[in-house]
């Protein structure tokens, strides 16, 4: 899996950019055909919002997550993108059963 991490109006550095990658390898737990993932981080005034697009086999899952804290805003991210990639492999998993039980 790719991570690509970039920041708007703030710069990434090598802590930050490592905090992305640990808390967004524990995807790969939930449903191993990521193929690529490209992460923003950004700020606006009092506003710290991290979002991210996953390319698995089969579509993109995209996600945002503001907080006032923008490793709080990388942490929700992180639960959102499992929720959605959890609810990906289900609904892959149920189409092939159905298939199968024809």
């Amino acid at each position: 899996m790719q991570i690509n991490v970039s920041g708007h109006h703030v710069d990434v550095t090598d802590s930050l950019r490592n905090y992305v990658e640990t808390k967004l390898e524990r995807l790969e737990r939930h449903y191993d055909r990521i193929t690529n993932m490209q992460v923003i981080l950004s700020v606006e005034k009092q506003r710290q919002k991290a979002e991210s697009t996953i390319r698995i086999s089969g579509g993109e899952v995209y996600a945002d997550a503001e907080s006032e804290d923008l490793y709080a805003a990388i942490d929700k991210l992180a639960d959102k993108l499992d929720r959605q990639l959890i609810k990906q492999k289900e609904k892959v998993k149920d189409h092939k059963q159905r298939n199968s039980v024809r």
